[in-house]
Parts: C-alpha cells; structure tokens; sequence
C-alpha cells in the first residue's frame, strides 16, 4: 500500500530516502486522480524494498505542495537522493510509470 505522505513526514520519507521516491500529488475531487490512484498502489506493491511510493493529498498538504510547484493534479513526481529527477503531469499507464522508476533504480 502506497505510503500516506504529509507535510510533517515528507523530509523523512521521501527527501532522506535512500531508496528512489514515487510521490502521487492528488485530491479526493479529482477524476483522473482517481484513475491513477489504483496505478500507484500496484506499483507500491511490485516495488516494494526497491522504491518508496507515496501520496500527497493537496487539500491536507498545502506546504509541501506549494513547495514543488504543484499546479495540476494529479503531479507524480520521481526524487532520488531528495531531489526532483522526473516529473509527470496528469493520467499515466503503469508501464510508462514502471520505467520512470525503473531508471532510478
């Protein structure tokens, strides 16, 4: 399952990660986010100890949000070693997700 990712624990989870980070920037409102969420939690399962993957609901997280620029939702954002390395906006396949993680790993 997908990790529940907040303003208060996103500097331990994602940018202290050794490990590559998924972050899924969404909303409980949003269509497409709800297209992608079920995509994410596959991809935490079959990653598990390889990546970590997350969410970010925006409604509850606007510090972290406004951080990274988070405009458009849903935002996947790829960090490894705490920075920003790939970037998606809006619906994605798994595969093409998958192989943004893959070429982190």
């Amino acid at each position: 399952m997908a990790l529940e990712i907040t303003d208060a624990n996103f500097e331990e989870l994602v940018l202290k990660s050794d490990k590559p980070v998924l972050v899924d920037f969404w909303a409980e409102w949003c269509g497409p986010c709800r297209m992608v969420g079920p995509v994410v939690e596959e991809l935490s399962t079959e990653y598990a100890g390889k990546a970590v993957v997350g969410k970010v609901n925006v409604d509850n997280n606007s510090e972290i949000s406004a951080k990274y620029g988070i405009r458009n939702i849903p935002t996947l954002l790829f960090f490894k070693n705490g920075e920003v390395v790939e970037k998606h906006v809006g619906v994605a396949a798994k595969n093409v997700l998958a192989g943004k993680l893959d070429a982190h790993i």
